[in-house]
């Protein structure tokens, strides 16, 4: 089943010559994954260097009261994976699912306060290592590697404040979940998928005619 905040949200901002894509979302959130993923490939075809992910935190196991489990979102990747993206999620590891996602959304957090573009390479570098590589991101020793990589220390408890700061204004502008996109005042659920559920079985597939609309938004 689609957790109830399997949605994020997305508006984009001019600030001079750079464009801000801003996302509530959650780490462990596989339809989060593909929408980052598609919006780096086009942003790349394109050659808009000039817009930027910011990835602020909507913490599903404090919206829901409970952590996403890694069976579940197995059962989610593998019908992603046929229907849609075989080229993601090809290392992911179910029992390398984390416990909490909050020490990776309090690293991701942190690295934004460095720079936009510090915090983009830090949340994208999260999940090619949660789903990509198999990874733990609760793993101190992950998140220290992750940290490293882009020359930040890792964050405090402090940090925690950050994420519940995100997860709150996120409930003022009306989130809904991860991922659900707001664009120049129009809201768009997941898309560049169309998610039903049939019978209990969870059916997904592209939407290219909503997805091109919706990239048309980001990047006109």
């Amino acid at each position: 089943m689609l957790h109830g905040s399997s949605y994020c949200a997305l508006e984009r901002h001019t600030q001079g010559v750079v464009q801000t894509i801003e996302v509530y979302a959650d780490v462990t959130c596989p339809f989060t994954h593909v929408g980052l993923r598609r919006l780096v490939e086009r942003r790349e075809q394109l050659d808009r260097h000039d817009v930027v992910l910011r990835v602020r935190a909507w913490p599903l196991e404090l919206v829901n009261g409970k952590p996403l489990r890694g069976e579940l979102v197995g059962e989610e990747i593998a019908e992603l994976r046929a229907a849609t993206t075989p080229d993601l999620f090809a290392g992911f590891n179910s029992i390398q699912f984390p416990q909490t996602s909050l020490p990776a959304l309090m690293l991701e957090a942190s690295a934004y306060l460095n720079d936009d573009r510090i915090g983009e390479e830090v949340s994208l570098a999260l999940r090619t290592a949660l789903f990509e590589q198999g990874r733990d991101v609760s793993d101190p020793a992950v998140l220290a590697a992750i940290a490293a990589s882009v020359g930040i220390a890792i964050p405090g408890r402090e940090a925690a404040q950050l994420v519940h700061a995100d997860w709150h204004e996120g409930e003022r502008r009306d989130v809904s979940g991860s991922p659900f996109f707001f664009v120049g005042g129009q809201g768009f659920f997941c898309p560049t998928l169309k998610i039903e559920h049939t019978e209990g079985h969870l059916k997904i597939s592209v939407d290219p005619k909503a997805t091109e609309a919706f990239f048309d938004h980001c990047f006109s």
